[in-house]
């Protein structure tokens, strides 16, 4: 039950400044640990979308002429304010997520840590002026884009906004985001940090309602002059058609199916250990998690076993409950999928080394598993589980490990774990992931650029290049004496 101490925030639409929680259509927002309903999300109209989209547009001619230092001390009094509302957050995200309440706070601090690094890339947004003949110049000036149509999704619901926001206003765009209706709460936290920061009304808007819908309006809207979302491949390709129909360019940070790479100079019991903390971080619900382990024939065995045994040892249960080690999947939908390819693996042959069951029948909680033996044509082995669902397979040779870790379509984050500087090197060179970690299992920090390869998306956030899709590169030359 939630009691007074974690009582939910009322959720509403921000559009030019003000916060509006009544609406004549409503979400329900549901705690995954046990079923209920612990807020409801306002759904917005058209003419909702395009009062935000209005209100962008003033927005935007607002902080496009605030300066950069300006911009930035915005963002770094925001982070603090994060820094400052952690745990109410984080219990927030916990009860609309499920995910346990320590990796809730990791988030929302992952977020004022975006928020402090875009701020400083605000300071070093530069042109230049090229050399050019006496009585000439030639600039090149970087410029925000003008208004942004954001899409997040539910498992990361402030790090995936704080992403995008923070590297548009620190570039000087303004933002109309469609957060997730499941995790409003994350995105309501954020926005109103920014609020409390002194951002000007319409530069931040905040929509929820059916997605389709605020999609098309938004993309369709001729204010509109970047897309980003983040989220499924198939839906990812549909926004991208779309954009394009409008000539609009999109930056897209899209599913994956992390391949581990595990050599034989590892220790696979100590790699064993690291693997299950971080394949059943958030129930697997991360686009990121490690899925395929692809491990050496000589240490198969030891890995499995070491690995099975870890993922039996996790408690399971609430994400408020102190101990809990893995929290509930988010929704029926995550319960029923993962159901489908532990069955699916089984009856093409895979071993069941652990897990496999769902746990209780009241919340979605889902026993972490580990499936021994997969063969290649097995569903969980092409499709991304996005959930407590780890498969091993077997490998003789590197040739044959690079085969199987570059054999699918997309190319998100790709792990790996050798001993030998050689292997690595070659590992760097060949796996074809936009984010690759060689013997650890972290991510990329803000200062890191964050993307994927083929169809895992395309354009970069965070890092150096963190606020390039929101900038658009223009050339000016100028006669500076008089022409006869």
């Amino acid at each position: 039950m939630v009691t007074a101490a974690h009582e939910y925030p009322e959720i509403g639409l921000l559009i030019d400044g003000r916060w509006e929680r009544e609406a004549a259509e409503h979400f329900d927002v549901r705690n995954p640990a046990d079923e209920s309903i612990v807020g409801r999300v306002p759904v917005a109209t058209p003419a909702d979308i395009e009062r935000s989209v209005q209100a962008a547009q003033r927005g935007f001619e607002v902080w496009r002429r605030t300066a950069p230092a300006e911009r930035s001390k915005l963002l770094i009094r925001a982070a603090a304010l994060l820094r400052e509302r952690v745990e109410s957050i984080a219990t927030h995200i916990t009860l609309e997520l499920g995910k346990t309440l320590a990796e809730a706070r990791a988030e929302v601090v992952r977020a004022a840590d975006i928020l402090e690094w875009d701020a400083n890339q605000a300071l070093r947004l530069h042109g230049r002026i090229n050399p050019s003949a006496p009585g000439w110049r030639q600039m090149v000036l970087r410029q925000p884009i003008g208004p942004v149509a954001a899409f997040t999704p539910w498992n990361a619901p402030i790090g995936s906004p704080a992403r995008k926001v923070s590297g548009a206003l620190a570039a000087g765009c303004s933002v109309v985001i469609k957060a997730a209706e499941e995790t409003p709460a994350g995105m309501q936290g954020l926005a109103q940090s920014l609020v409390d920061a002194g951002l000007p009304p319409g530069v931040l808007n905040c929509v929820y309602g059916h997605p389709d819908a605020i999609s098309r309006a938004l993309i369709e809207s001729p204010a509109i002059r970047l897309v980003t979302f983040t989220g499924s491949i198939a839906v990812g390709k549909q926004l991208s058609q779309l954009a394009g129909a409008h000539m609009k360019p999109v930056l897209m940070e899209l599913g994956g199916h992390s391949p581990v790479v595990v050599c034989d100079d590892c220790d696979p019991t100590a790699v064993a250990r690291l693997a299950a903390t971080a394949k059943f971080r958030m129930a697997g619900q991360v686009c990121v998690s490690p899925t395929r382990f692809i491990v050496h024939e000589r240490i198969y065995a030891t890995f499995v076993e070491a690995f099975a045994g870890f993922a039996r040892e996790l408690s399971v249960g609430p994400g408020l409950v102190a101990g809990t080690g893995m929290g509930a999947l988010a929704n029926a939908r995550r319960l029923e999928a993962i159901e489908r390819l532990v069955q699916d693996a089984l009856d093409s042959g895979a071993r069941l080394a652990a897990g496999g069951r769902r746990i209780g029948e009241r919340g979605f909680f889902f026993e972490p598993t580990v499936l021994a033996d997969v063969p290649e044509h097995a569903q969980a082995m092409s499709v991304e589980p996005f959930g407590p669902l780890a498969t091993v397979s077997a490998f003789t040779d590197l040739d044959a490990a690079i085969g199987l870790a570059n054999r699918l379509q997309v190319g998100l984050a790709g792990y790996a774990f050798t001993q030998s500087l050689a292997t690595a090197e070659r590992l760097a060179d060949e796996l074809q992931t936009g984010l690759l970690s060689i013997n650890h299992f972290g991510a990329a920090a803000p200062d890191m650029p964050f993307g994927g390869l083929k169809d895992s998306g395309m354009g970069r956030e965070g890092g150096a290049e963190s606020l390039d899709a929101y900038t658009v590169t223009r050339m000016v030359s100028m006669r500076t004496q008089p022409w006869s």
